[in-house]
């Protein structure tokens, strides 16, 4: 079957069951296009919608444009290749990309963590999810026509920028995590500049705030449009902030903690309508908390190493490269074969900005995955489009969407 044909066939497979709407005329319905390549669609996302007037009755989203073959590509690498690939998925939450990966493979392995790295990558992966909600924030603002607010957005998400340079070399898709730890321990004066960005975060949070909040416009665009209930989402398997928006507090950090999350205090922010306001409003808080984790763990980061000396997984220090003979012998096996993990499968699921990210990983006993897959938030949140955005109008569509926060490079991968 050809493309063509396929997308007609799609088409015509959308049923209309609402009444029409307005002074008991019927009108006639309009089957269009929104993307793939259209500015609202945060990504390549093609929506078939069924239009009467102004009016959304039905959405199809049609997803695949930008497939990758990430998993597959996972299997044929030894795994600590994998990690480069795996952040490529969603890419604004690459941090949460290798760590679940990485620690479903640490899992096989029954490596244990030292506790510095742990704090290491809480650290990095709320500075992650800060920054991944700046990105919505900023490009959600620019969909409703608040283009000010973006470039304060990006203003603070290039500090955060800076912040991963500085730890690992890389401004996106480090590659800081690695399975046992982290590459390497932080630079002298990271954790300073640190502080002082979650002091700044915390000011400029509220001036995001003092434009919003009282933004009359923006207030028509997000209270009570595109609500969806708590048992609705349930049942798409929806998780993350649009969870949290209906009043349901899961969250995985408390829930299932790992990685020392247990370690920390924070709250779970969470909404009472699960319309876009409160989407807006459990994101915003999540910010302030994630300032609160990053601080409390920077006061006890504790000494040690900083990745496992289990030299069959790790790299050995390149100081003893030139001293110990099993040292270079344990560094040329890990480099040219990897590895090798015990068989066996689990299953990862970790908290990220957008929901549950989980990463299943079997093992046949060689130095490559025999099967990676990945639960991507995105891909399943997806599903609330047509309950959110059936029977509103095009605008309220538009602004949905951006609440929704998909990121096609996760739902696609």
């Amino acid at each position: 079957m050809s493309a063509l044909s396929d997308y007609r066939r799609r088409e015509e497979s959308i049923s209309y069951s609402a009444e029409p709407a307005g002074m008991g005329l019927e009108q006639e319905l309009m089957t269009v296009n929104m993307g793939p390549h259209h500015p609202s669609t945060h990504g390549v996302l093609r929506l078939i919608l069924t239009l009467e007037g102004e009016m959304v009755r039905d959405v199809k989203p049609i997803i695949g444009y930008v497939h990758t073959g990430i998993e597959k590509t996972a299997e044929q690498k030894a795994y600590w290749k994998v990690i480069p690939v795996v952040e490529r998925m969603d890419y604004l939450s690459y941090y949460f990309n290798a760590y679940a990966f990485c620690g479903a493979v640490e899992k096989l392995l029954e490596v244990d963590v030292p506790k510095r790295a742990q704090y290491l990558r809480v650290i990095h992966m709320e500075l992650n999810r800060i920054m991944s909600h700046l990105v919505w924030l900023g490009t959600s603002c620019i969909d409703l026509g608040a283009i000010g607010v973006w470039w304060y957005c990006f203003r603070e998400r290039e500090q955060v920028l800076d912040l991963f340079e500085m730890s690992s070399g890389q401004r996106m898709h480090t590659r800081y995590f690695q399975v046992g730890g982290v590459i390497e321990d932080i630079p002298r004066g990271w954790t300073e500049r640190v502080k002082r960005f979650t002091k700044t975060m915390r000011e400029r949070s509220e001036q995001y705030s003092a434009l919003l909040d009282r933004n009359e416009i923006f207030l028509q665009r997000m209270r009570h449009t595109g609500t969806v209930d708590e048992e609705t989402l349930l049942g798409l398997g929806v998780t993350g902030p649009l969870l949290r928006a209906t009043g349901n507090p899961w969250d995985l950090r408390k829930a299932a903690p790992y990685c020392s999350y247990d370690d920390f205090r924070f709250r779970i922010p969470v909404g009472t309508e699960g319309d876009n306001y409160d989407r807006y409003r459990v994101r915003h808080a999540e910010i302030l908390e994630s300032c609160a984790i990053i601080d409390q763990a920077i006061d006890g980061l504790p000494e040690g190493p900083f990745i496992t000396e289990d030299r069959k997984v790790a790299l050995p220090p390149r100081h003893e490269l030139a001293t110990s003979m099993e040292a270079l012998i344990h560094h040329f096996k890990l480099v040219t074969e990897g590895f090798r993990v015990p068989p066996g499968e689990v299953y990862h699921p970790i908290e990220s900005p957008r929901g549950e990210l989980g990463c299943f990983v079997r093992s046949d006993g060689s130095s490559k995955p025999a099967r990676v897959h990945m639960r991507d938030p995105s891909f399943v949140n997806l599903q609330a489009t047509a309950a959110a955005t059936r029977d509103t109008y095009i605008a309220d569509l538009v602004a949905t969407l951006a609440m929704l926060d998909p990121i096609l490079g996760g739902v696609d991968r």
